[in-house]
């Protein structure tokens, strides 16, 4: 599990949020009794802690880094932020790195520990020295703002550059606009333009947004060579030093992050959002029965859609046409939001479809009023007979929402429609084939969302 402080960008300029995705601790079994399920979450909880516990006291640092975050977060266990440093500390003190950037930060904050920036800064530099983008982020935002260390912005900005040259998307973001604003680096609008175009790539919001004002004021002939040294970039893998954890030696051993998909055919299709499970993504899924592989079959980057598959059988829902849908009809969710939160089964979201086009009146989405949490990004939007409508994939900022109105807003979520799927099941007809037969007969709703739940499947991301 990864427990790491948030990013914050110097311009933070969001419109649309893409559901973030959180990192997970292992799901609980289902149960149709709610009860039992209660007396079985708290068992398979009390089973975890004593498990991961005795891990740590036998000196496994990623144990150690896991209880730390637990106690953190609250997560399993009472919240406390001294037994959190302290498990973080063991851990940090091993090498492990996500300890190094978590205790960095609760030094920062003063959480659990006496509020120190310099002690912050030495534990962002025990991670960047490990060549983790994360402890670079951080110690690049140390050097800009002069917090714990002396404020250094051409130091800012080389750490930023390491952390940029390994494909964070935040780092680059800033680092364009350091670039642009020849702070800590010489004046180079090109430059910029390129990091934009790497980290809007990546769906940072605010680099698109500066995508468009640079490119209304340099020439054609700059932004052909930002475009060209964009398309040239490749992401430096860097290897971890000696004294890294074996965990930061290898990343691959315990997912990044997680999201929701759901099954439309029996023999283990599946669909997700793009930016949860894009190509090249290695994936497993959270079943009743374990962990089990898939792999990623097609991508529609466009709608944001991934087609996977995974081995075995399982319940699936019909996918069916969404242009009968009309305004107002109920739609529901079932997924996984933050799971650190709100602990790891599944979840049920149910509104009403508020609107029949997006952001900007984008005819692919609907606009629903389910309330829709991290972690539900990639779930099927059903009707009340149990057919697949749409798919869950963002939510609208409410920052941005309050700069342009002055109010919050009350649950307003984006899904695809479903349409969009049928279009690009089209193309593997193997798949199209096996679709089920929508659903036409009336049921009681609680059989609906056992349905969707029965068919809905969290999926790990590494």
């Amino acid at each position: 599990m990864i427990c790491l402080p948030p990013k914050v960008n110097f311009r933070p300029l969001y419109i649309v949020v893409t559901l973030a995705l959180v990192p997970l601790a292992m799901l609980a079994g289902k149960d149709s009794d709610a009860q039992k399920a209660v007396d079985d979450q708290k068992k398979w909880e009390a089973n975890e802690f004593s498990r991961w516990y005795a891990m740590a006291e036998q000196g496994d640092a990623e144990a150690q880094s896991m209880l730390g975050c637990w106690y953190r977060q609250g997560i399993i266990v009472r919240k406390n932020g001294v037994k959190a440093a302290d498990w973080y500390r063991r851990a940090a003190n091993q090498g492990n790195a996500e300890a190094q950037i978590a205790l960095g930060g609760m030094y920062y904050k003063g959480d659990g520990v006496q509020k120190d920036h310099t002690e912050a800064a030495r534990w962002y530099r025990k991670a960047a020295d490990q060549g983790n983008s994360d402890g670079q982020f951080f110690l690049a935002l140390s050097y800009h703002e002069g917090e714990g260390v002396p404020e250094d912005h051409a130091k800012a900005a080389e750490w930023l550059r390491k952390a940029a040259e390994q494909g964070d998307k935040g780092a680059q973001f800033m680092l364009g606009i350091m670039y642009n604003d020849g702070e800590g680096v010489p004046k180079d609008e090109v430059e910029a333009y390129k990091w934009w175009l790497l980290a809007g790539a990546q769906g940072e919001q605010d680099a698109k947004k500066n995508i468009n004002n640079i490119e209304s004021r340099i020439t054609a002939a700059q932004r052909a060579e930002g475009q060209r040294l964009a398309r040239e970039f490749k992401p430096r893998v860097t290897r971890p030093s000696s004294t890294a954890s074996s965990e930061a030696v290898n990343e691959k051993a315990r997912p990044e992050s997680s999201g929701t998909g759901f099954f439309i055919t029996d023999d283990g299709y599946f669909i997700t959002n793009q930016h949860v499970a894009g190509s090249g993504a290695t994936v497993r899924l959270v079943t009743t029965s374990g962990l089990i592989n898939a792999k990623v079959v097609k991508v529609d980057k466009s709608n944001d859609l991934s087609l996977l598959k995974a081995d075995g059988v399982f319940s699936a829902l019909p996918v069916i046409t969404s242009s009968p849908v009309r305004l107002g009809a109920t739609a529901f969710t079932v997924g996984f939001p933050n799971i650190e939160l709100q602990g790891f089964s599944p979840k049920l979201a149910k509104g009403e479809i508020a609107g029949l086009a997006g952001i900007q009146d984008d005819a692919r989405h609907f606009q629903i009023s389910a309330p829709i949490q991290p972690g539900n990004s990639g779930g099927a939007l059903v009707d009340e007979r149990g057919n697949v409508i749409g798919v869950v994939v963002a939510r609208l900022s409410q920052k941005a929402a309050l700069a342009t109105s002055g109010a919050f807003a009350e649950n307003v979520n984006y899904a695809v429609k479903s349409g969009y799927i049928l279009s690009f099941l089209e193309s593997v007809p193997e798949v199209a084939a096996k679709l089920k037969q929508p659903n036409t007969r009336a049921r009681k709703f609680e059989d609906v969302v056992t349905a969707a739940e029965q068919a809905a499947v969290m999926v790990l991301v590494y």
